[in-house]
């Protein structure tokens, strides 16, 4: 689901089955425009996070990407996105708060550059994450400082025109997982492999120490537009993407 209009609200309930995920892309550069519309939806602390950023576009950005949050929430709940309470974990990760009939509705947002990822889910822990693609920095000093031996190997291997994006696809895939974890960067990022394959739908190859956590997650590549990256984690197999 794609969503580029400013204008952008949800006239009726939207239905979640639990063996779908739902991924929405939200092209920001248009839909930050309602920016006065939006921040009317967020809460208090929203709206202060929100004005502490200096420069507007990121505070735009921002505060649009909460706004359509809520606003696709409400709609998985038929109520209204200003009601919604979220918590936060230790690490920062948001959820519905327990009193919400429906709290069991797990989601994931990400942005880069102007696109910002939604994902949500029933009942199932999940991570996106989504980057946009430059070529403006060392590469190969940061794969060797956070990627595993064996993702540096796969980086090695491509031709040299392809490794920035196999940089980025490497690195939102590990960024899913992480957030669909929950734990932060408290899971070291040398403790799991990811395939840098393009397009590849089991992109998760092996955790340690215990290699059967691997089998307990869906990690894949989801599309999010020319000049981008992006992945999805999922706990659990048995679903599809409906984006």
């Amino acid at each position: 689901m794609n969503i580029c209009d400013a204008a952008f609200r949800l006239e009726t309930r939207i239905v979640l089955p639990e063996e779908e995920v739902h991924l929405w892309r939200v092209e920001l550069a248009s839909v930050a425009k309602g920016e006065q519309r939006w921040e009317q939806i967020l809460s208090g602390d929203e709206r202060a996070r929100a004005a502490r950023f200096h420069f507007l576009r990121d505070r735009q950005y921002f505060t649009a990407t909460r706004a359509v949050l809520r606003t696709i929430l409400a709609g998985y709940l038929a109520s209204n996105p200003a009601d919604l309470v979220f918590r936060y974990s230790d690490t920062g990760k948001p959820s519905l708060s327990p009193g919400h009939v429906g709290s069991q509705l797990e989601f994931n947002a990400s942005h880069s550059g102007d696109v910002a990822l939604l994902a949500f889910a029933q009942g199932r822990a999940l991570g996106v994450d989504v980057e946009l693609v430059r070529e403006d920095f060392d590469h190969e000093a940061i794969a060797g400082r956070f990627f595993s031996e064996q993702e540096q190997h796969q980086l090695a291997a491509l031709a040299p025109a392809e490794r920035y994006l196999g940089f980025f696809r490497c690195w939102t895939r590990k960024e899913a997982y992480i957030k669909a974890q929950g734990t932060g960067l408290s899971l070291p990022l040398h403790q799991f492999d990811v395939s840098l394959k393009p397009g590849d739908e089991n992109a998760l190859l092996s955790t340690r120490p215990d290699n059967t956590e691997a089998a307990n997650w869906s990690l894949r590549e989801v599309p999010a537009g020319d000049g981008y990256a992006a992945a999805l984690c999922v706990r659990g197999g048995g679903w599809r993407l409906k984006s």
